[in-house]
């Protein structure tokens, strides 16, 4: 599921160093996880849905590669953005 532009701007807004600042990894991590939370919530009504089963693994795939790369520059930045988001349980 897509984002709207408004909750789009929100979230660059809250996790960019900027408010224009779409590029670094804070900010596609915390797009990509309003995302998933949409995709996961559409696939709790639509189990059968295997397209977007598929999309959802994707970017939940993209997202661990970021994190994965987050993790590799600055420990602490990544431990600062899965606490901010809630990603780790």
């Amino acid at each position: 599921m897509t984002i709207s532009k408004e909750r789009k701007s929100e979230v660059i807004k809250e996790h960019g160093k900027t408010t224009d600042d779409s590029g670094s990894p804070e900010v596609q991590i915390a797009i990509l996880t309003e995302r998933i939370n949409g995709l996961t919530e559409h696939m709790r009504t639509h189990r059968n849905d295997y397209a977007s089963r598929r999309g959802l693994l994707g970017l939940v795939s993209r997202r661990r590669r970021l994190l994965d790369y987050v993790r590799g520059e600055d420990p602490q930045r990544y431990l600062d953005i899965i606490g901010k988001l809630g990603i780790r349980k």
